[in-house]
């Protein structure tokens, strides 16, 4: 039998606002008045002082002193930089799991490639992310994981703009269906120059 777990009214107002974010309804430099959101939920300030909490602490929001929260912008400058900073860490994935099948790379892409075509595109982000984070833990690396891991909440932040870049969902599929497919063929080389032409942007 399986137990589901209670979730909290914060944890719910989280995950809707996580979701309005990764999907570009809230965009790039709104702010997130919690006056307005208490009025819009109907819930109380210090819930939705606690769900922006959760979503700054997970970097897709930034707060400052004497303002609202807001959608941090990821311009074309830090996605280049993003990128330059990821290549070599998923390099170092591809060379150590050259020749390997990754089961939860596959049934992340299963799961990507089993969207709805309107399913909102946070969940397309979430797949696309998992995808690539399993990747990282077969590794078996605990520091590369953490490195990894860093770039996260900017990664899935510049993932929000290619929603436009993807009106047909199956072709981000079917390039990770390659890269999958590379890697777990090899060689080594091979698969290291599967990431590099991956991560050139429009990059994912």
């Amino acid at each position: 039998m399986t137990t589901l777990r209670p979730v909290s009214t914060v944890e719910a107002l989280a995950a809707a606002l996580r979701e309005r974010v990764l999907s570009g309804d809230i965009g790039p430099g709104a702010a997130l008045p919690e006056q307005e959101l208490s009025a819009r939920y109907g819930v109380a300030r210090p819930t939705v002082r606690e769900a922006l909490a959760v979503l700054v602490h997970e970097g897709l929001l930034r707060r400052e002193r004497n303002r609202s929260a807001h959608v941090p912008e990821v311009t074309a400058e830090d996605l280049a930089d993003l990128m330059y900073v990821r290549r070599p860490l998923e390099e170092l994935m591809a060379e150590a799991l050259a020749g390997r099948r990754v089961a939860g790379a596959e049934a992340a892409l299963d799961r990507l490639d089993g969207l709805p075509p309107d399913a909102p595109w946070a969940a397309v982000v979430a797949e696309h992310m998992a995808l690539h984070e399993a990747l990282i833990v077969a590794v078996g690396s605990p520091r590369l994981g953490r490195l990894y891991g860093a770039l996260a909440a900017e990664t899935r932040l510049g993932l929000v703009g290619l929603r436009d870049a993807y009106e047909d969902r199956q072709e981000l599929a079917a390039e990770h269906r390659e890269l999958l497919q590379v890697i777990a063929r090899g060689p080594a080389d091979a698969a290291k120059q599967a990431v590099r032409d991956h991560l050139r942007w429009r990059e994912s």
